[in-house]
């Protein structure tokens, strides 16, 4: 039996399961966190604590018709210079609930587009949160950059205010298929952009591709492959595209008779990852690479690596706070997220507030499954002894779960007397084992296909 005809049996090419950047996943979010909670949970941050922020920007120039993010498209500042002052005044709001004793470990721009922003803007937020709390000497600051929306004034004021890691979109290089997609970007572009952020000694550089796009055969994403491989980027993200047009409505614009089949994307993305392999890069996890000496690289060798909403990470810090429209934080009781709408997160923070919408307060059973799930996301394995000692879970309640696996998925996984570990040649699987140990309903959650 071919290694397609076996995924194929237990239902990769039909299965819709969550990505599990979360657990429980955002679809699962309700009303019962509210802004007070989320004031409390602030101010009851442990002393010493490092913090992880994450700050959203949700305009582009132009909306790419393959993009399910939450963003908006601006045609001139004046709407985003009033966001960057709702922004502001966020960070002053929850400096002002922050204990004394904590320190900033990690900080990224995400969007939408965050290098629209104008450079006294950048430089207007970048003094915020140089003043929220005092940084962690190696503390990262990374950015999202669209090469098709920057310039040396903007970089240089990315720069100026500390950032030390960039991100770049690239999709696709092909012309044909950024027209399907609705973005245009060459290689000299993104090319340019690489060299001015190396000029500027900006030594990390992460990048995403696309596999799954329409019109994408192996030999054309072979060669984005080999041009991204070109730039020499320290990691990066080759992730599925989740055509989901009853979510993203610009969507509907990609013709769904160009998309590949699911066979055809599994066999993208096992082309690709060859081609990462072949050049010197680990893999890590179910869609990422990175050189050796990169810290994503080094967090997998060590039992570091983690998932978030980013994806997979090597930031380890207990409190991710959110700030932005639609930004979802993280605390050690649980998750909040606020309010999606620009108009009203503007709102509330301008009243004082903070902007919470809602969220989730994690149980028990959160805490240890959430892990269980991050690990086999992580390292394809979970560690009986950890959850065990961590938790305070019985044996048998994890055997229970695991003999439960062992029958849906058989030959697939093994269970050992130390571990639960997923089959080198599963691991396509990753996302459908894990949803054994998830205990929610996903039925009614829209979620991509398994690959």
């Amino acid at each position: 039996m071919s290694e397609q005809i076996q995924l194929k049996r237990y239902g990769l090419f039909d299965t819709k399961v969550p990505r599990y950047t979360s657990y429980p996943p955002a679809t699962q979010f309700a009303g019962g966190v509210n802004a007070a909670v989320q004031r409390e949970w602030i101010e009851s941050i442990a002393p010493g604590t490092k913090l992880s922020l994450y700050m959203h920007v949700p305009f582009c120039r132009r909306l790419c018709w393959f993009c399910a993010c939450r963003t908006q498209g601006v045609r001139s500042d004046e709407p985003v210079r009033a966001y960057v002052d709702s922004l502001l005044q966020e960070i002053a709001t929850l400096k002002s609930m922050l204990p004394s004793d904590v320190s900033l470990a990690r900080l990224h721009w995400g969007g939408g587009t965050p290098t629209l922003l104008a450079p006294d803007m950048i430089t207007r937020i970048s003094d915020a949160f140089q003043d929220i709390v005092q940084w962690e000497p190696d503390a990262e600051f990374s950015v999202e950059i669209d090469p098709n929306e920057i310039d040396q004034a903007r970089l240089k004021a990315l720069k100026t205010g500390g950032m030390n890691r960039a991100s770049i979109g690239v999709q696709d290089f092909n012309p044909d298929i950024q027209k399907i997609i609705g973005r245009i970007q060459s290689y000299e572009t993104t090319r340019d952009v690489v060299d001015a952020l190396r000029d500027l000694g900006i030594k990390s550089l992460n990048a995403d591709i696309l596999f799954g796009l329409p019109e994408q055969s192996p030999e054309r994403l072979a060669e984005s492959v080999q041009l991204l491989l070109s730039l020499t980027p320290d990691r990066v993200a080759l992730y599925g595209y989740a055509h989901v047009p009853w979510m993203a409505r610009r969507q509907g614009m990609i013709p769904t008779d160009t998309l590949p089949t699911p066979e055809e994307r599994l066999q993208l993305y096992e082309n690709a990852k060859k081609l990462f392999l072949w050049d010197g890069y680990k893999e890590i996890g179910i869609d990422h690479f990175a050189r050796a000496d990169d810290g994503l690289a080094i967090a997998r060798d060590t039992g570091r690596l983690r998932r978030n909403f980013q994806g997979y990470t090597d930031d380890t810090c207990d409190v991710l706070i959110g700030l932005g429209a639609s930004s979802i934080s993280k605390f050690p009781q649980g998750f909040s997220q606020n309010i999606s709408a620009t108009a009203g997160y503007q709102s509330a923070v301008r009243a004082g507030e903070l902007a919470t919408a809602r969220g989730h307060v994690f149980t028990a059973d959160d805490k240890f499954r959430g892990r269980m799930i991050e690990a086999l996301m992580c390292d394809f394995e979970v560690e009986t002894a950890d959850i065990v000692s961590s938790f305070g879970v019985s044996e048998d309640t994890l055997n229970q779960l695991y003999t439960q696996a062992s029958k849906q998925f058989a030959g697939m996984v093994e269970i050992t007397p130390t571990h639960f570990r997923i089959r080198p040649q599963a691991r396509p699987l990753v996302r459908m084992i894990a949803r054994v140990f998830d205990a929610y309903d996903i039925s009614q959650g829209s979620h991509s296909a398994a690959i």
